[in-house]
């Protein structure tokens, strides 16, 4: 019997041209790089213009991911933004990203808010239109300015974070339903609210009209996010009826290379097996996966054929994970 699976068939990415270094943060505050460096893995970042808004970097990266997708913009049918940084409060920030790229009128365009596992959760949400039959081809995108609701004077938390924009563009084929199709294999994804005050914004619309700084109970976060990030990747290989063994690579979410190390190990992969950029891109949240999975595809290092695990978590809490074979 055959199936529609989601195929990956470009990606793209846009990253600010300001880089802010750990030796650059240590005139801001009273830290240094080897106290970064040890603690998080990450060495440098990039920082939006004042002026440089989520929409403009998911623009860029959206023109990316269409170019090397070999289609036209009008062929997208869905475009959704996995962000907690909006342009403005409503409407979503896909809504003027389709204005910016022409789309067809009537496009449906939406954000989605899942922090960083946001990417996860706009995959999944696009992929299951696309296997419904509902649309073709989906234009996925994390995109974040963390930069502007980070609390520069907070060390535990300034120098984690950065910004940035990853797309992919899904698009629909039949295949033989089996675990050995291209295409993506299986999503989960889940939540936790009882975590929630362990990683939020301590503002917002209804509470005070304000944006507000990002608070992080990092070690309740470091706690949690491990066994969530394995449970991410091995129920989302369950769904697809395959083994840790037959993974090629894992993309995890890039927030701090210890824990992605200590997940690797739980897993049982290898660290060459593992994607790494959180060292020159920080922790992008939602933007995290698919600047990765951009990144690399840019590098060569992925090949037809290739299984992919990947898991995210992130605020609320939430995770989840993503197999998918290219």
């Amino acid at each position: 019997m055959t199936v529609i699976r989601s195929q990956l068939i470009g990606t793209g990415y846009k990253l600010p041209e300001k880089v802010l270094t750990n030796d650059d943060l240590s005139k801001m505050v009273d830290t240094s790089d080897e106290w970064i460096s040890t603690r998080t893995g990450i060495k440098s970042r990039h920082i939006a213009a004042q002026d440089e808004l989520t929409s403009d970097l998911s623009y860029e990266a959206s023109l990316m991911a269409i170019k090397n997708a070999k289609i036209q913009n009008q062929d997208i049918d869905f475009v959704i933004v996995a962000t907690v940084t909006p342009d403005n409060t409503f409407p979503a920030t896909a809504a003027k990203l389709a204005k910016k790229l022409e789309l067809k009128p009537g496009t449906p365009a939406m954000d989605v808010n899942a922090a960083c596992s946001g990417f996860v959760y706009a995959t999944q949400i696009a992929d299951n239109m696309i296997r419904l039959g509902e649309i073709k081809t989906a234009l996925v995108i994390g995109a974040e300015t963390l930069s502007k609701i980070t609390d520069w004077t907070d060390r535990n938390t300034c120098v984690l974070f950065g910004d940035g924009a990853g797309a992919v563009i899904l698009q629909g084929a039949e295949c033989e339903g089996k675990n050995t199709d291209t295409g993506i294999l299986a999503t989960k994804i889940y939540a936790d609210g009882n975590q929630y005050e362990h990683l939020y914004s301590d503002s917002g619309v209804s509470l005070n009209q304000k944006a507000g700084f990002i608070h992080m109970d990092g070690k309740e976060v470091f706690k949690i996010a491990i066994p969530s990030l394995v449970q991410g990747v091995e129920e989302s290989l369950k769904i697809a009826g395959v083994q840790i063994s037959d993974v090629d690579w894992y993309v995890p979410h890039q927030a701090n290379l210890r824990i992605i190390d200590s997940v690797a190990k739980k897993l049982e992969i290898d660290m060459d097996k593992v994607i790494v950029t959180v060292d020159h891109h920080g922790n992008t949240s939602a933007a995290s996966i698919p600047l990765a999975l951009a990144e690399t595809f840019e590098k060569g290092k992925f090949k037809k054929g290739d299984l992919i695990a990947i898991s995210a978590m992130g605020a609320g809490f939430t995770w989840g994970g993503i197999v998918v074979r290219l």
